[in-house]
């Protein structure tokens, strides 16, 4: 198990920092598609290995597909979503996607042990990945490109047929005229560059978001990959331990779902950090606790403030970044979380050996409070028009 997660974890940060930057030069809805597709057919041979050193190869190179389409989605939402919509649609993002998290919870928890069409239980939950990526490549055949990414690469009379069909379209769904357009400030010419980001316009910035993702993910993957174990360690028995995080792990979806109200009233920096304080807070007392139902409520209240966290850092990072370098920019900062992430487990099974679960807890505070730090020293965003945070 550990080195299937090691393997997953590498082949995203892979994806993340090394082909990340293929959606600033082919297109996001491109990459988009051939990500998705390099991911179903990865998955779909994987649930076919027989080994486990094949299973951990394979789950990497499909890990990459998975860290490029991380990357590209982040890109394609902050530059197609209008300014005052942004962080509503990253939260309705994370809301489906985090609505797979008990879905599989479920399905591992009820097959388990089972041979469905005559396969091993894992195999059928692997596969039916790989089939509802299937359905999402059908889905993907009606989104446009993006038309800032158009503009960029000089093909301005698509970029217009696209920015004018969307117009139609809402007007027609609104029975509204659309506001007057704002002028915004001309980006500079020129591809880019990856360098661009250690430059002395954005280098404040790639430290702030580096340093914070290597932190954030201690807490978000820290609490949520160690449940059951947590709970073993703070008294409960191994079945109840299971069906505990089960129910802790409902939560999920439940997160961007309640971000969704506030998403774009409040500042994205304020959102990260307070959902932080509450996950500092809450992982202390939960390493105090033992009463079941205290622990379930505290688990489930860390669930929701890091899908809080979550929803608005992943709209939060690509904000900070010029069209032009905007993927290869959020690939870098991203890639930290997914590298940090492959030995942040390690650290906790460590930590929860000698210490226990307060041990883990100070490991996961101190971590937020870095998080807390970094994005306390990092540009407002909400209301502003790309162009305009990216000066």
């Amino acid at each position: 198990f550990g080195t299937f997660v090691f393997a997953t974890f590498a082949g995203l940060w892979v994806g993340a920092l090394i082909f990340g930057q293929v959606a600033d030069r082919f297109g996001r809805r491109a990459v988009f598609t051939g990500s998705l597709l390099w991911y179903m057919v990865c998955t779909a041979i994987m649930a076919f290995q027989t080994s486990g050193l094949a299973l951990d190869i394979w789950r990497f190179i499909a890990g990459i597909g998975i860290g490029v389409e991380l990357v590209t989605i982040d890109t394609f939402i902050s530059e197609i979503i209008p300014r005052g919509e942004r962080g509503k649609a990253f939260a309705v993002n994370q809301f489906i996607t985090f609505l797979v998290v008990p879905l599989i919870a479920f399905l591992a928890y009820a097959m388990k042990g089972s041979k469905p069409f005559g396969l091993d239980y894992w195999r059928v939950l692997i596969l039916i990945g790989s089939v509802g990526a299937v359905v999402v490549f059908a889905l993907q055949r009606g989104i446009p490109e993006s038309p800032r990414w158009l503009a960029r690469h000089g093909r301005m009379a698509e970029a217009e047929a696209i920015v004018a069909d969307i117009e139609r379209r809402v007007t027609a769904e609104t029975g509204a005229a659309l506001p007057p357009l704002q002028p915004a400030a001309p980006e500079e010419e020129g591809a880019g560059s990856i360098m661009e980001i250690f430059g002395a316009e954005y280098l404040r910035r790639t430290i702030i978001l580096s340093i914070f993702n290597m932190a954030q993910v201690i807490g978000f993957y820290g609490f949520a990959a160690w449940v059951p174990t947590l709970l073993i360690h703070r008294g409960i028995t191994v079945t109840h331990s299971l069906e505990y995080a089960f129910i802790i792990a409902i939560a999920n979806p439940f997160g961007p779902l309640l971000g969704t109200v506030f998403a774009d009233r409040i500042e994205r920096k304020t959102q990260i950090i307070g959902a932080l304080v509450v996950m500092t807070v809450v992982i202390g007392l939960f390493a105090q606790s033992s009463a079941p139902p205290v622990l379930i409520a505290l688990g489930v209240l860390f669930t929701l403030a890091s899908n809080v966290m979550s929803f608005a850092y992943h709209g939060y990072q690509p904000e900070l970044y010029p069209t032009r370098i905007r993927a290869r920019a959020v690939g870098f900062v991203y890639s930290w979380s997914r590298l940090a992430a492959a030995f942040a487990g390690l650290a906790i099974g460590v930590l929860l050996a000698r210490y226990g679960v307060p041990g883990v807890a100070v490991f996961i505070a101190v971590a937020m409070l870095v998080g807390i730090a970094m994005i306390a020293l990092g540009p407002s965003t909400r209301g502003l028009a790309l162009e305009q945070i990216n000066h």
